[in-house]
């Protein structure tokens, strides 16, 4: 298992300490037989001094060659099937060795670099220009979601940042839901039984008006049992809870669960129970498809849901006791893949488990089992096309999974039974969810070897959860819920069209693993980031009432004698959210004698794209940028957004300022340039070309 990339690692002490850091972390989570161990604080401790050390070191080294590698650490290699299954203890240590390198290599490059200039046509300007202008603009100079190196506080923060503020996690609420469990055609709960002396806990079957039909005191089948393959099959009293605010829905799911994936007669499975094991929430705005995934630690041993859970960094930048808190409440490993499963463009994928109306329910929504037992329509259905944007939020979580993510694609059924309705994937809508819907065995008609042995572990998954199935759900007469899903007629299963046939199934079957041709029409399933502006799958937003002034320098500054004030307004419209924050401003400005002509300045005067873009495109706190002529100031805010502050809400532009220092008798060209902070393996997108405007500063 790789940790660490040599080549990358030797090129500074601070990369070699990191280096070798991480790799004693490795060796001592891998090493269990030789009960090898350092406790999390030391490695805390040391990765501070290390990473002092490395601003110490390589400081003069970093700014003479304009470019350090801020990524010597390499996610370690995963097997990629099956996707849905949580890492052994092993490999997520190895994990948290990785996370622990990322942390500290951040740290590395924590000093603050708001200006660097070692380049320009009159360095003596270019140092006063550097100086006045992080005085007078330095407030409103940061980098979104850049406050905390902590994985999990970094990762809130970047949510926050593209979908607003997160709530609270509450499936204590009462407008959550329970997710019921159904055995035969009944509902069943674990109560005690008043029939039997002491009155002991067992499961009581009751039918759609309520009666009691039994009493049972195991569970082996039920009707719908779980898709996922990692949680018990037939558990019962998980609760969902679901808000929207605006554009953006949250799903959380309180899931119970036990370790050996069936369900006992025990307190824990009981409805007023708050214990549950596995914390899983969902962002996702509709309209630009961002989704968001967090998953509850899994060094924790159960969840309590009495108290709402705080998000993931807080409630702001300010909330440091949620911080803290949150910091230790989710998984910086990313053990669970949650966008293999949530692959259909939309934030849940529903399943007979789920219990919807509209799904698993002979007699269709309007049945007398679908109103008794189901959660009607609290999970709405949310048709989304392949055509649609779908992007995963969160550096952290895309770097674990950028192969898979870059990998994953769309797939149209060649047979047209299925993917008119819906959106099937290479991923697990198609491999699992697929083939479950319609009652089909995963097959490839010529496989690799690597085929082979994916598709023989997804037969047995399969086969796991088919066999936890009762009879009842399978018969033809009353029951009849699987398949769930028929041809042409969808989910109404009470259609006399049969199975899907074996050829459609073979083609379909192909298509979804990657061994289809033409036919299958395959996609990327996740859609770029999109850059500020109208460019094409730019996100449509641009500066407006560009303009500049020249004003008075204020008393007792020196260096410069006048202000060059540029104004403009942005509204970050992209989905709709009022307190969207991802879009910062680079301005590159170049300072020329005023020509004798008074004429207006060509295309070819101002700087360039590339000047009024960053030296090192990353989201740590600080800034580096130089370059050839132009002076730069980057990560400019909105007017009055100081630093490390959430955004109030607005639905009109924001003002955009900057006060730059400027002396008489030059003309000064500006480029100023909007940038999106993608917060995924992308990195930062640009606009295409910005916005020019020029300036002549007399002193007559």
């Amino acid at each position: 298992m790789v940790i660490l990339s040599p080549e990358k690692a030797v090129r500074s002490v601070a990369f070699g300490l990191l280096g070798a850091l991480s790799m004693a972390l490795l060796l001592s989570s891998s090493a269990t037989s030789a009960h090898i161990a350092v406790e999390s604080t030391q490695f805390d401790r040391l990765g501070s001094g290390t990473a002092n050390s490395a601003i110490l070191a390589d400081e003069a080294k970093c700014r003479d060659r304009n470019y350090c590698d801020p990524r010597p650490c390499t996610v370690p290699v995963r097997l990629r099937e099956p996707l849905t299954e949580a890492l052994s203890n092993n490999q997520g240590h190895q994990f948290e060795a990785f996370r622990l390198c990322e942390q500290f290599t951040q740290l590395a490059t924590h000093a603050d670099q708001t200006m660097i200039w070692p380049s320009s046509e009159n360095n003596a300007e270019a140092t006063s220009f550097a100086e006045a202008s992080s005085r007078w603009n330095g407030d409103f100079q940061w980098k979104p979601a850049s406050a905390s190196t902590d994985i999990i506080t970094r990762f809130g923060d970047e949510a926050r940042a593209v979908f607003g503020p997160i709530p609270d996690i509450d499936c204590g609420d009462l407008a959550a839901k329970v997710i019921p469990l159904e055995i035969d055609g009944n509902i069943v709960d674990l109560k005690p039984n008043p029939a039997i002396s002491g009155s002991p806990l067992q499961f009581e079957h009751r039918d759609a008006k309520g009666k009691i039909v039994k009493w049972s005191t195991q569970i082996a089948k039920c009707d719908k049992p779980s898709l996922a393959g990692n949680v018990t099959y037939c558990g019962m009293n998980s609760r969902v809870s679901r808000r929207v605010v605006g554009t953006v829905e949250w799903v959380s799911l309180c899931r119970k669960s036990s370790p050996h994936l069936e369900i006992d007669p025990e307190p824990y499975w009981q409805k007023n129970n708050p214990t549950f094991a596995r914390l899983g929430i969902i962002g996702f705005n509709r309209e630009s498809g961002e989704i968001v995934f967090f998953d509850g630690s899994k060094n924790r041993q159960h969840f309590d849901w009495t108290t709402p859970f705080t998000p993931p960094g807080g409630r702001s930048y300010a909330d440091h006791k949620g911080r803290t808190t949150a910091a230790t409440l989710y998984d910086s490993t990313f053990q669970i893949q949650c966008s293999a499963c949530h692959d259909n463009k939309a934030p849940y994928v529903i399943s007979p488990h789920i219990g919807q109306a509209r799904i698993g329910y002979f007699g269709g929504a309007a049945s007398e089992r679908a109103l008794a037992f189901s959660l009607g329509d609290y999970v709405p259905k949310m048709k989304r096309d392949e055509r649609l944007p779908f992007r995963v939020i969160g550096s952290a979580y895309t770097a674990t999974y950028a192969t898979d993510l870059a990998r994953a694609r769309t797939v149209e059924d060649p047979s047209g039974n299925c993917t008119q309705c819906h959106t099937l994937t290479t991923q697990i809508t198609g491999q699992r969810i697929a083939a479950d819907a319609a009652g089909r065995i995963p097959e490839v008609t010529n496989p690799t070897w690597a085929q082979v042995v994916s598709v023989r572990a997804e037969v047995l998954k399969l086969s796991e959860i088919d066999a936890h199935r009762t009879d009842w759900a399978r018969r033809s007469a009353y029951g009849n819920i699987h398949p769930w899903m028929v041809p042409r007629e969808g989910n109404k299963i009470t259609a006399e069209s049969g199975q899907m046939s074996e050829d459609d199934w073979r083609q379909l079957s192909n298509c979804i693993w990657e061994a289809g041709g033409k036919e299958c029409r395959y996609k990327p399933l996740f859609t770029a980031c999109p850059a500020p502006g109208v460019q094409l799958g730019g996100d449509g937003s641009q500066p407006t009432a560009v303009s500049s002034e020249v004003l008075p320098v204020p008393t007792g500054e020196v260096g410069a004698n006048r202000v060059l004030r540029l104004r403009w307004s942005y509204l970050n419209d992209y989905g709709h959210v009022p307190q969207r924050d991802d879009v910062r401003f680079n301005i590159a400005i170049k300072s020329t004698p005023i020509p004798l002509s008074g004429k207006a300045p060509l295309e070819s005067d101002y700087p360039t794209i590339d000047e009024a873009k960053d030296a090192i495109d990353d989201t740590t706190v600080g800034h580096g940028g130089t370059s050839g002529r132009a002076m730069f100031v980057g990560d400019l805010s909105y007017f009055g957004h100081k630093r490390f502050t959430d955004p109030a809400p607005s639905t009109t532009p924001r003002e955009f300022r900057a006060d730059l220092p400027a002396m008489c008798n030059r003309r000064y060209l500006a480029r100023v340039l909007a940038k999106r902070f993608c917060f995924d393996q992308s990195g930062v997108k640009y606009a295409d070309r910005g916005q020019v405007l020029f300036a002549d500063v007399t002193c007559n």
